[in-house]
């Protein structure tokens, strides 16, 4: 099997799972029980907050663990506007839909949302921005990394744009950490998704950056857990697991960077030059270093991620949680691509991935384009 849609998942790294093991039955203790048993939970919740907020340039009060990116990004939004008189949102229609979703309800609730245009691969105006915000604005939210076409948005100069107009602003960094620098100091962010299954941690942990002093209402309520903005039972074997694939991918970023980078370009520069009418989508130099995002003229994204499985090829049409759908690509579409090349496939590459797997692929993937188009 050949493993291409790391932005999907990620297999857990051994290091994390090791730490992880003995918080399943040594270590299973409530950690809000006050026995001493039961506190040596609570205390390696604490150092895996530490250890997340030192790498993220925040205080350990910052972080609130959640049971994922979505739920994070659901708590951002309906977070804010609940603590705000303020009925405008401004974001993209590039968005994962843990973002597009609670938009589309609060704009049900009325609430006024403005998309801002992209250029042909993704990205905003900052000047478009600029003029997008009214004296009722109170968020910004706008992804870091695109998930499917893999183009960078300039988080520092939107951050510094909210932070002058006195604007809270929300950064999806799921598929950027690991990556990209994510610092919330020099990104300028107010909050901050991160998501552990994106970075060689367990599925079903994640966290929410949240500026101190910001005012927030909770998602969740329950127990009172998380300085009583996040209810329920904490996840400590996740927890701890999170913090420490957070801590190997940040170690590994500069040079995996650079490894990951020249294997993708090898793999688009192969595909543009082998197979006609493909292109590739998102930003071509300002993109993620794992991920390629091409359309084939003439061939549907469904059909051939179909072949290429049953050649142990795993990639994918988009966005995981999408893929039970067959219509055409949000993202596609909102980049302008018309509707018979809005569906393409996404590769994304990992730490497992190497040479002689592209040069496989590079082989496999001109004979069945043509055998579709046939």
């Amino acid at each position: 099997m050949i493993y291409l849609d790391y932005a999907a998942a990620t297999p857990v790294d051994p290091k994390v799972t090791k730490k992880m093991l003995p918080f399943f039955k040594e270590k299973f203790a409530n950690p809000s029980s006050i026995y001493q048993f039961a506190q040596k939970g609570r205390g390696s919740i604490e150092n895996a907050r530490a250890e997340i907020a030192k790498i993220i340039g925040c205080l350990s009060e910052e972080i609130y663990f959640t049971a994922g990116g979505t739920e994070a990004n659901n708590w951002a939004i309906f977070g804010i506007a609940n603590a705000t008189q303020k009925k405008h949102i401004i974001s993209t229609a590039l968005e994962h839909h843990s973002v597009l979703h609670p938009l589309r309800e609060l704009a049900r609730r009325g609430y006024q949302v403005t998309y801002l245009n992209v250029d042909r691969f993704g990205k905003i105006k900052l000047e478009d921005l600029e003029k997008a915000i009214t004296k009722d604005t109170f968020l910004i939210t706008i992804m870091y990394g695109q998930n499917e076409i893999g183009t960078i948005e300039n988080i520092e100069a939107i951050g510094k744009i909210a932070r002058n107009a006195g604007v809270y602003f929300h950064a999806d960094a799921c598929q950027a950490a690991g990556q990209e620098n994510i610092n919330v100091r020099d990104l300028q962010v107010d909050l901050m998704t991160l998501n552990a299954g994106k970075v060689y941690g367990p599925k079903g942990v994640g966290c929410l950056y949240i500026k101190k002093n910001l005012k927030i209402t909770p998602l969740i309520y329950g127990g009172g857990q998380e300085h009583r903005l996040r209810g329920g039972t904490e996840n400590v074997a996740g927890i701890v697991g999170f913090a420490e694939a957070l801590k190997i991918a940040e170690n590994l970023r500069k040079k995996e960077k650079v490894r990951l980078t020249k294997l993708r370009d090898i793999l688009i520069n192969g595909i543009i030059k082998d197979i006609s009418d493909s292109q590739l989508n998102g930003d071509p130099k300002q993109r993620l270093a794992n991920n390629v995002n091409i359309s084939f003229k003439n061939v549907s994204g469904e059909s051939l991620l179909l072949r290429l499985d049953l050649e142990g090829i795993c990639v994918s049409t988009g966005a995981a949680c999408s893929a039970g759908t067959l219509e055409p690509s949000h993202v596609l579409l909102g980049i302008g691509l018309p509707k018979d090349l809005a569906s393409g496939i996404r590769l994304t590459l990992g730490r497992h991935t190497t040479p002689k797997e592209i040069k496989t692929v590079l082989k496999k993937l001109p004979e069945i384009i043509k055998d579709l188009r046939k």
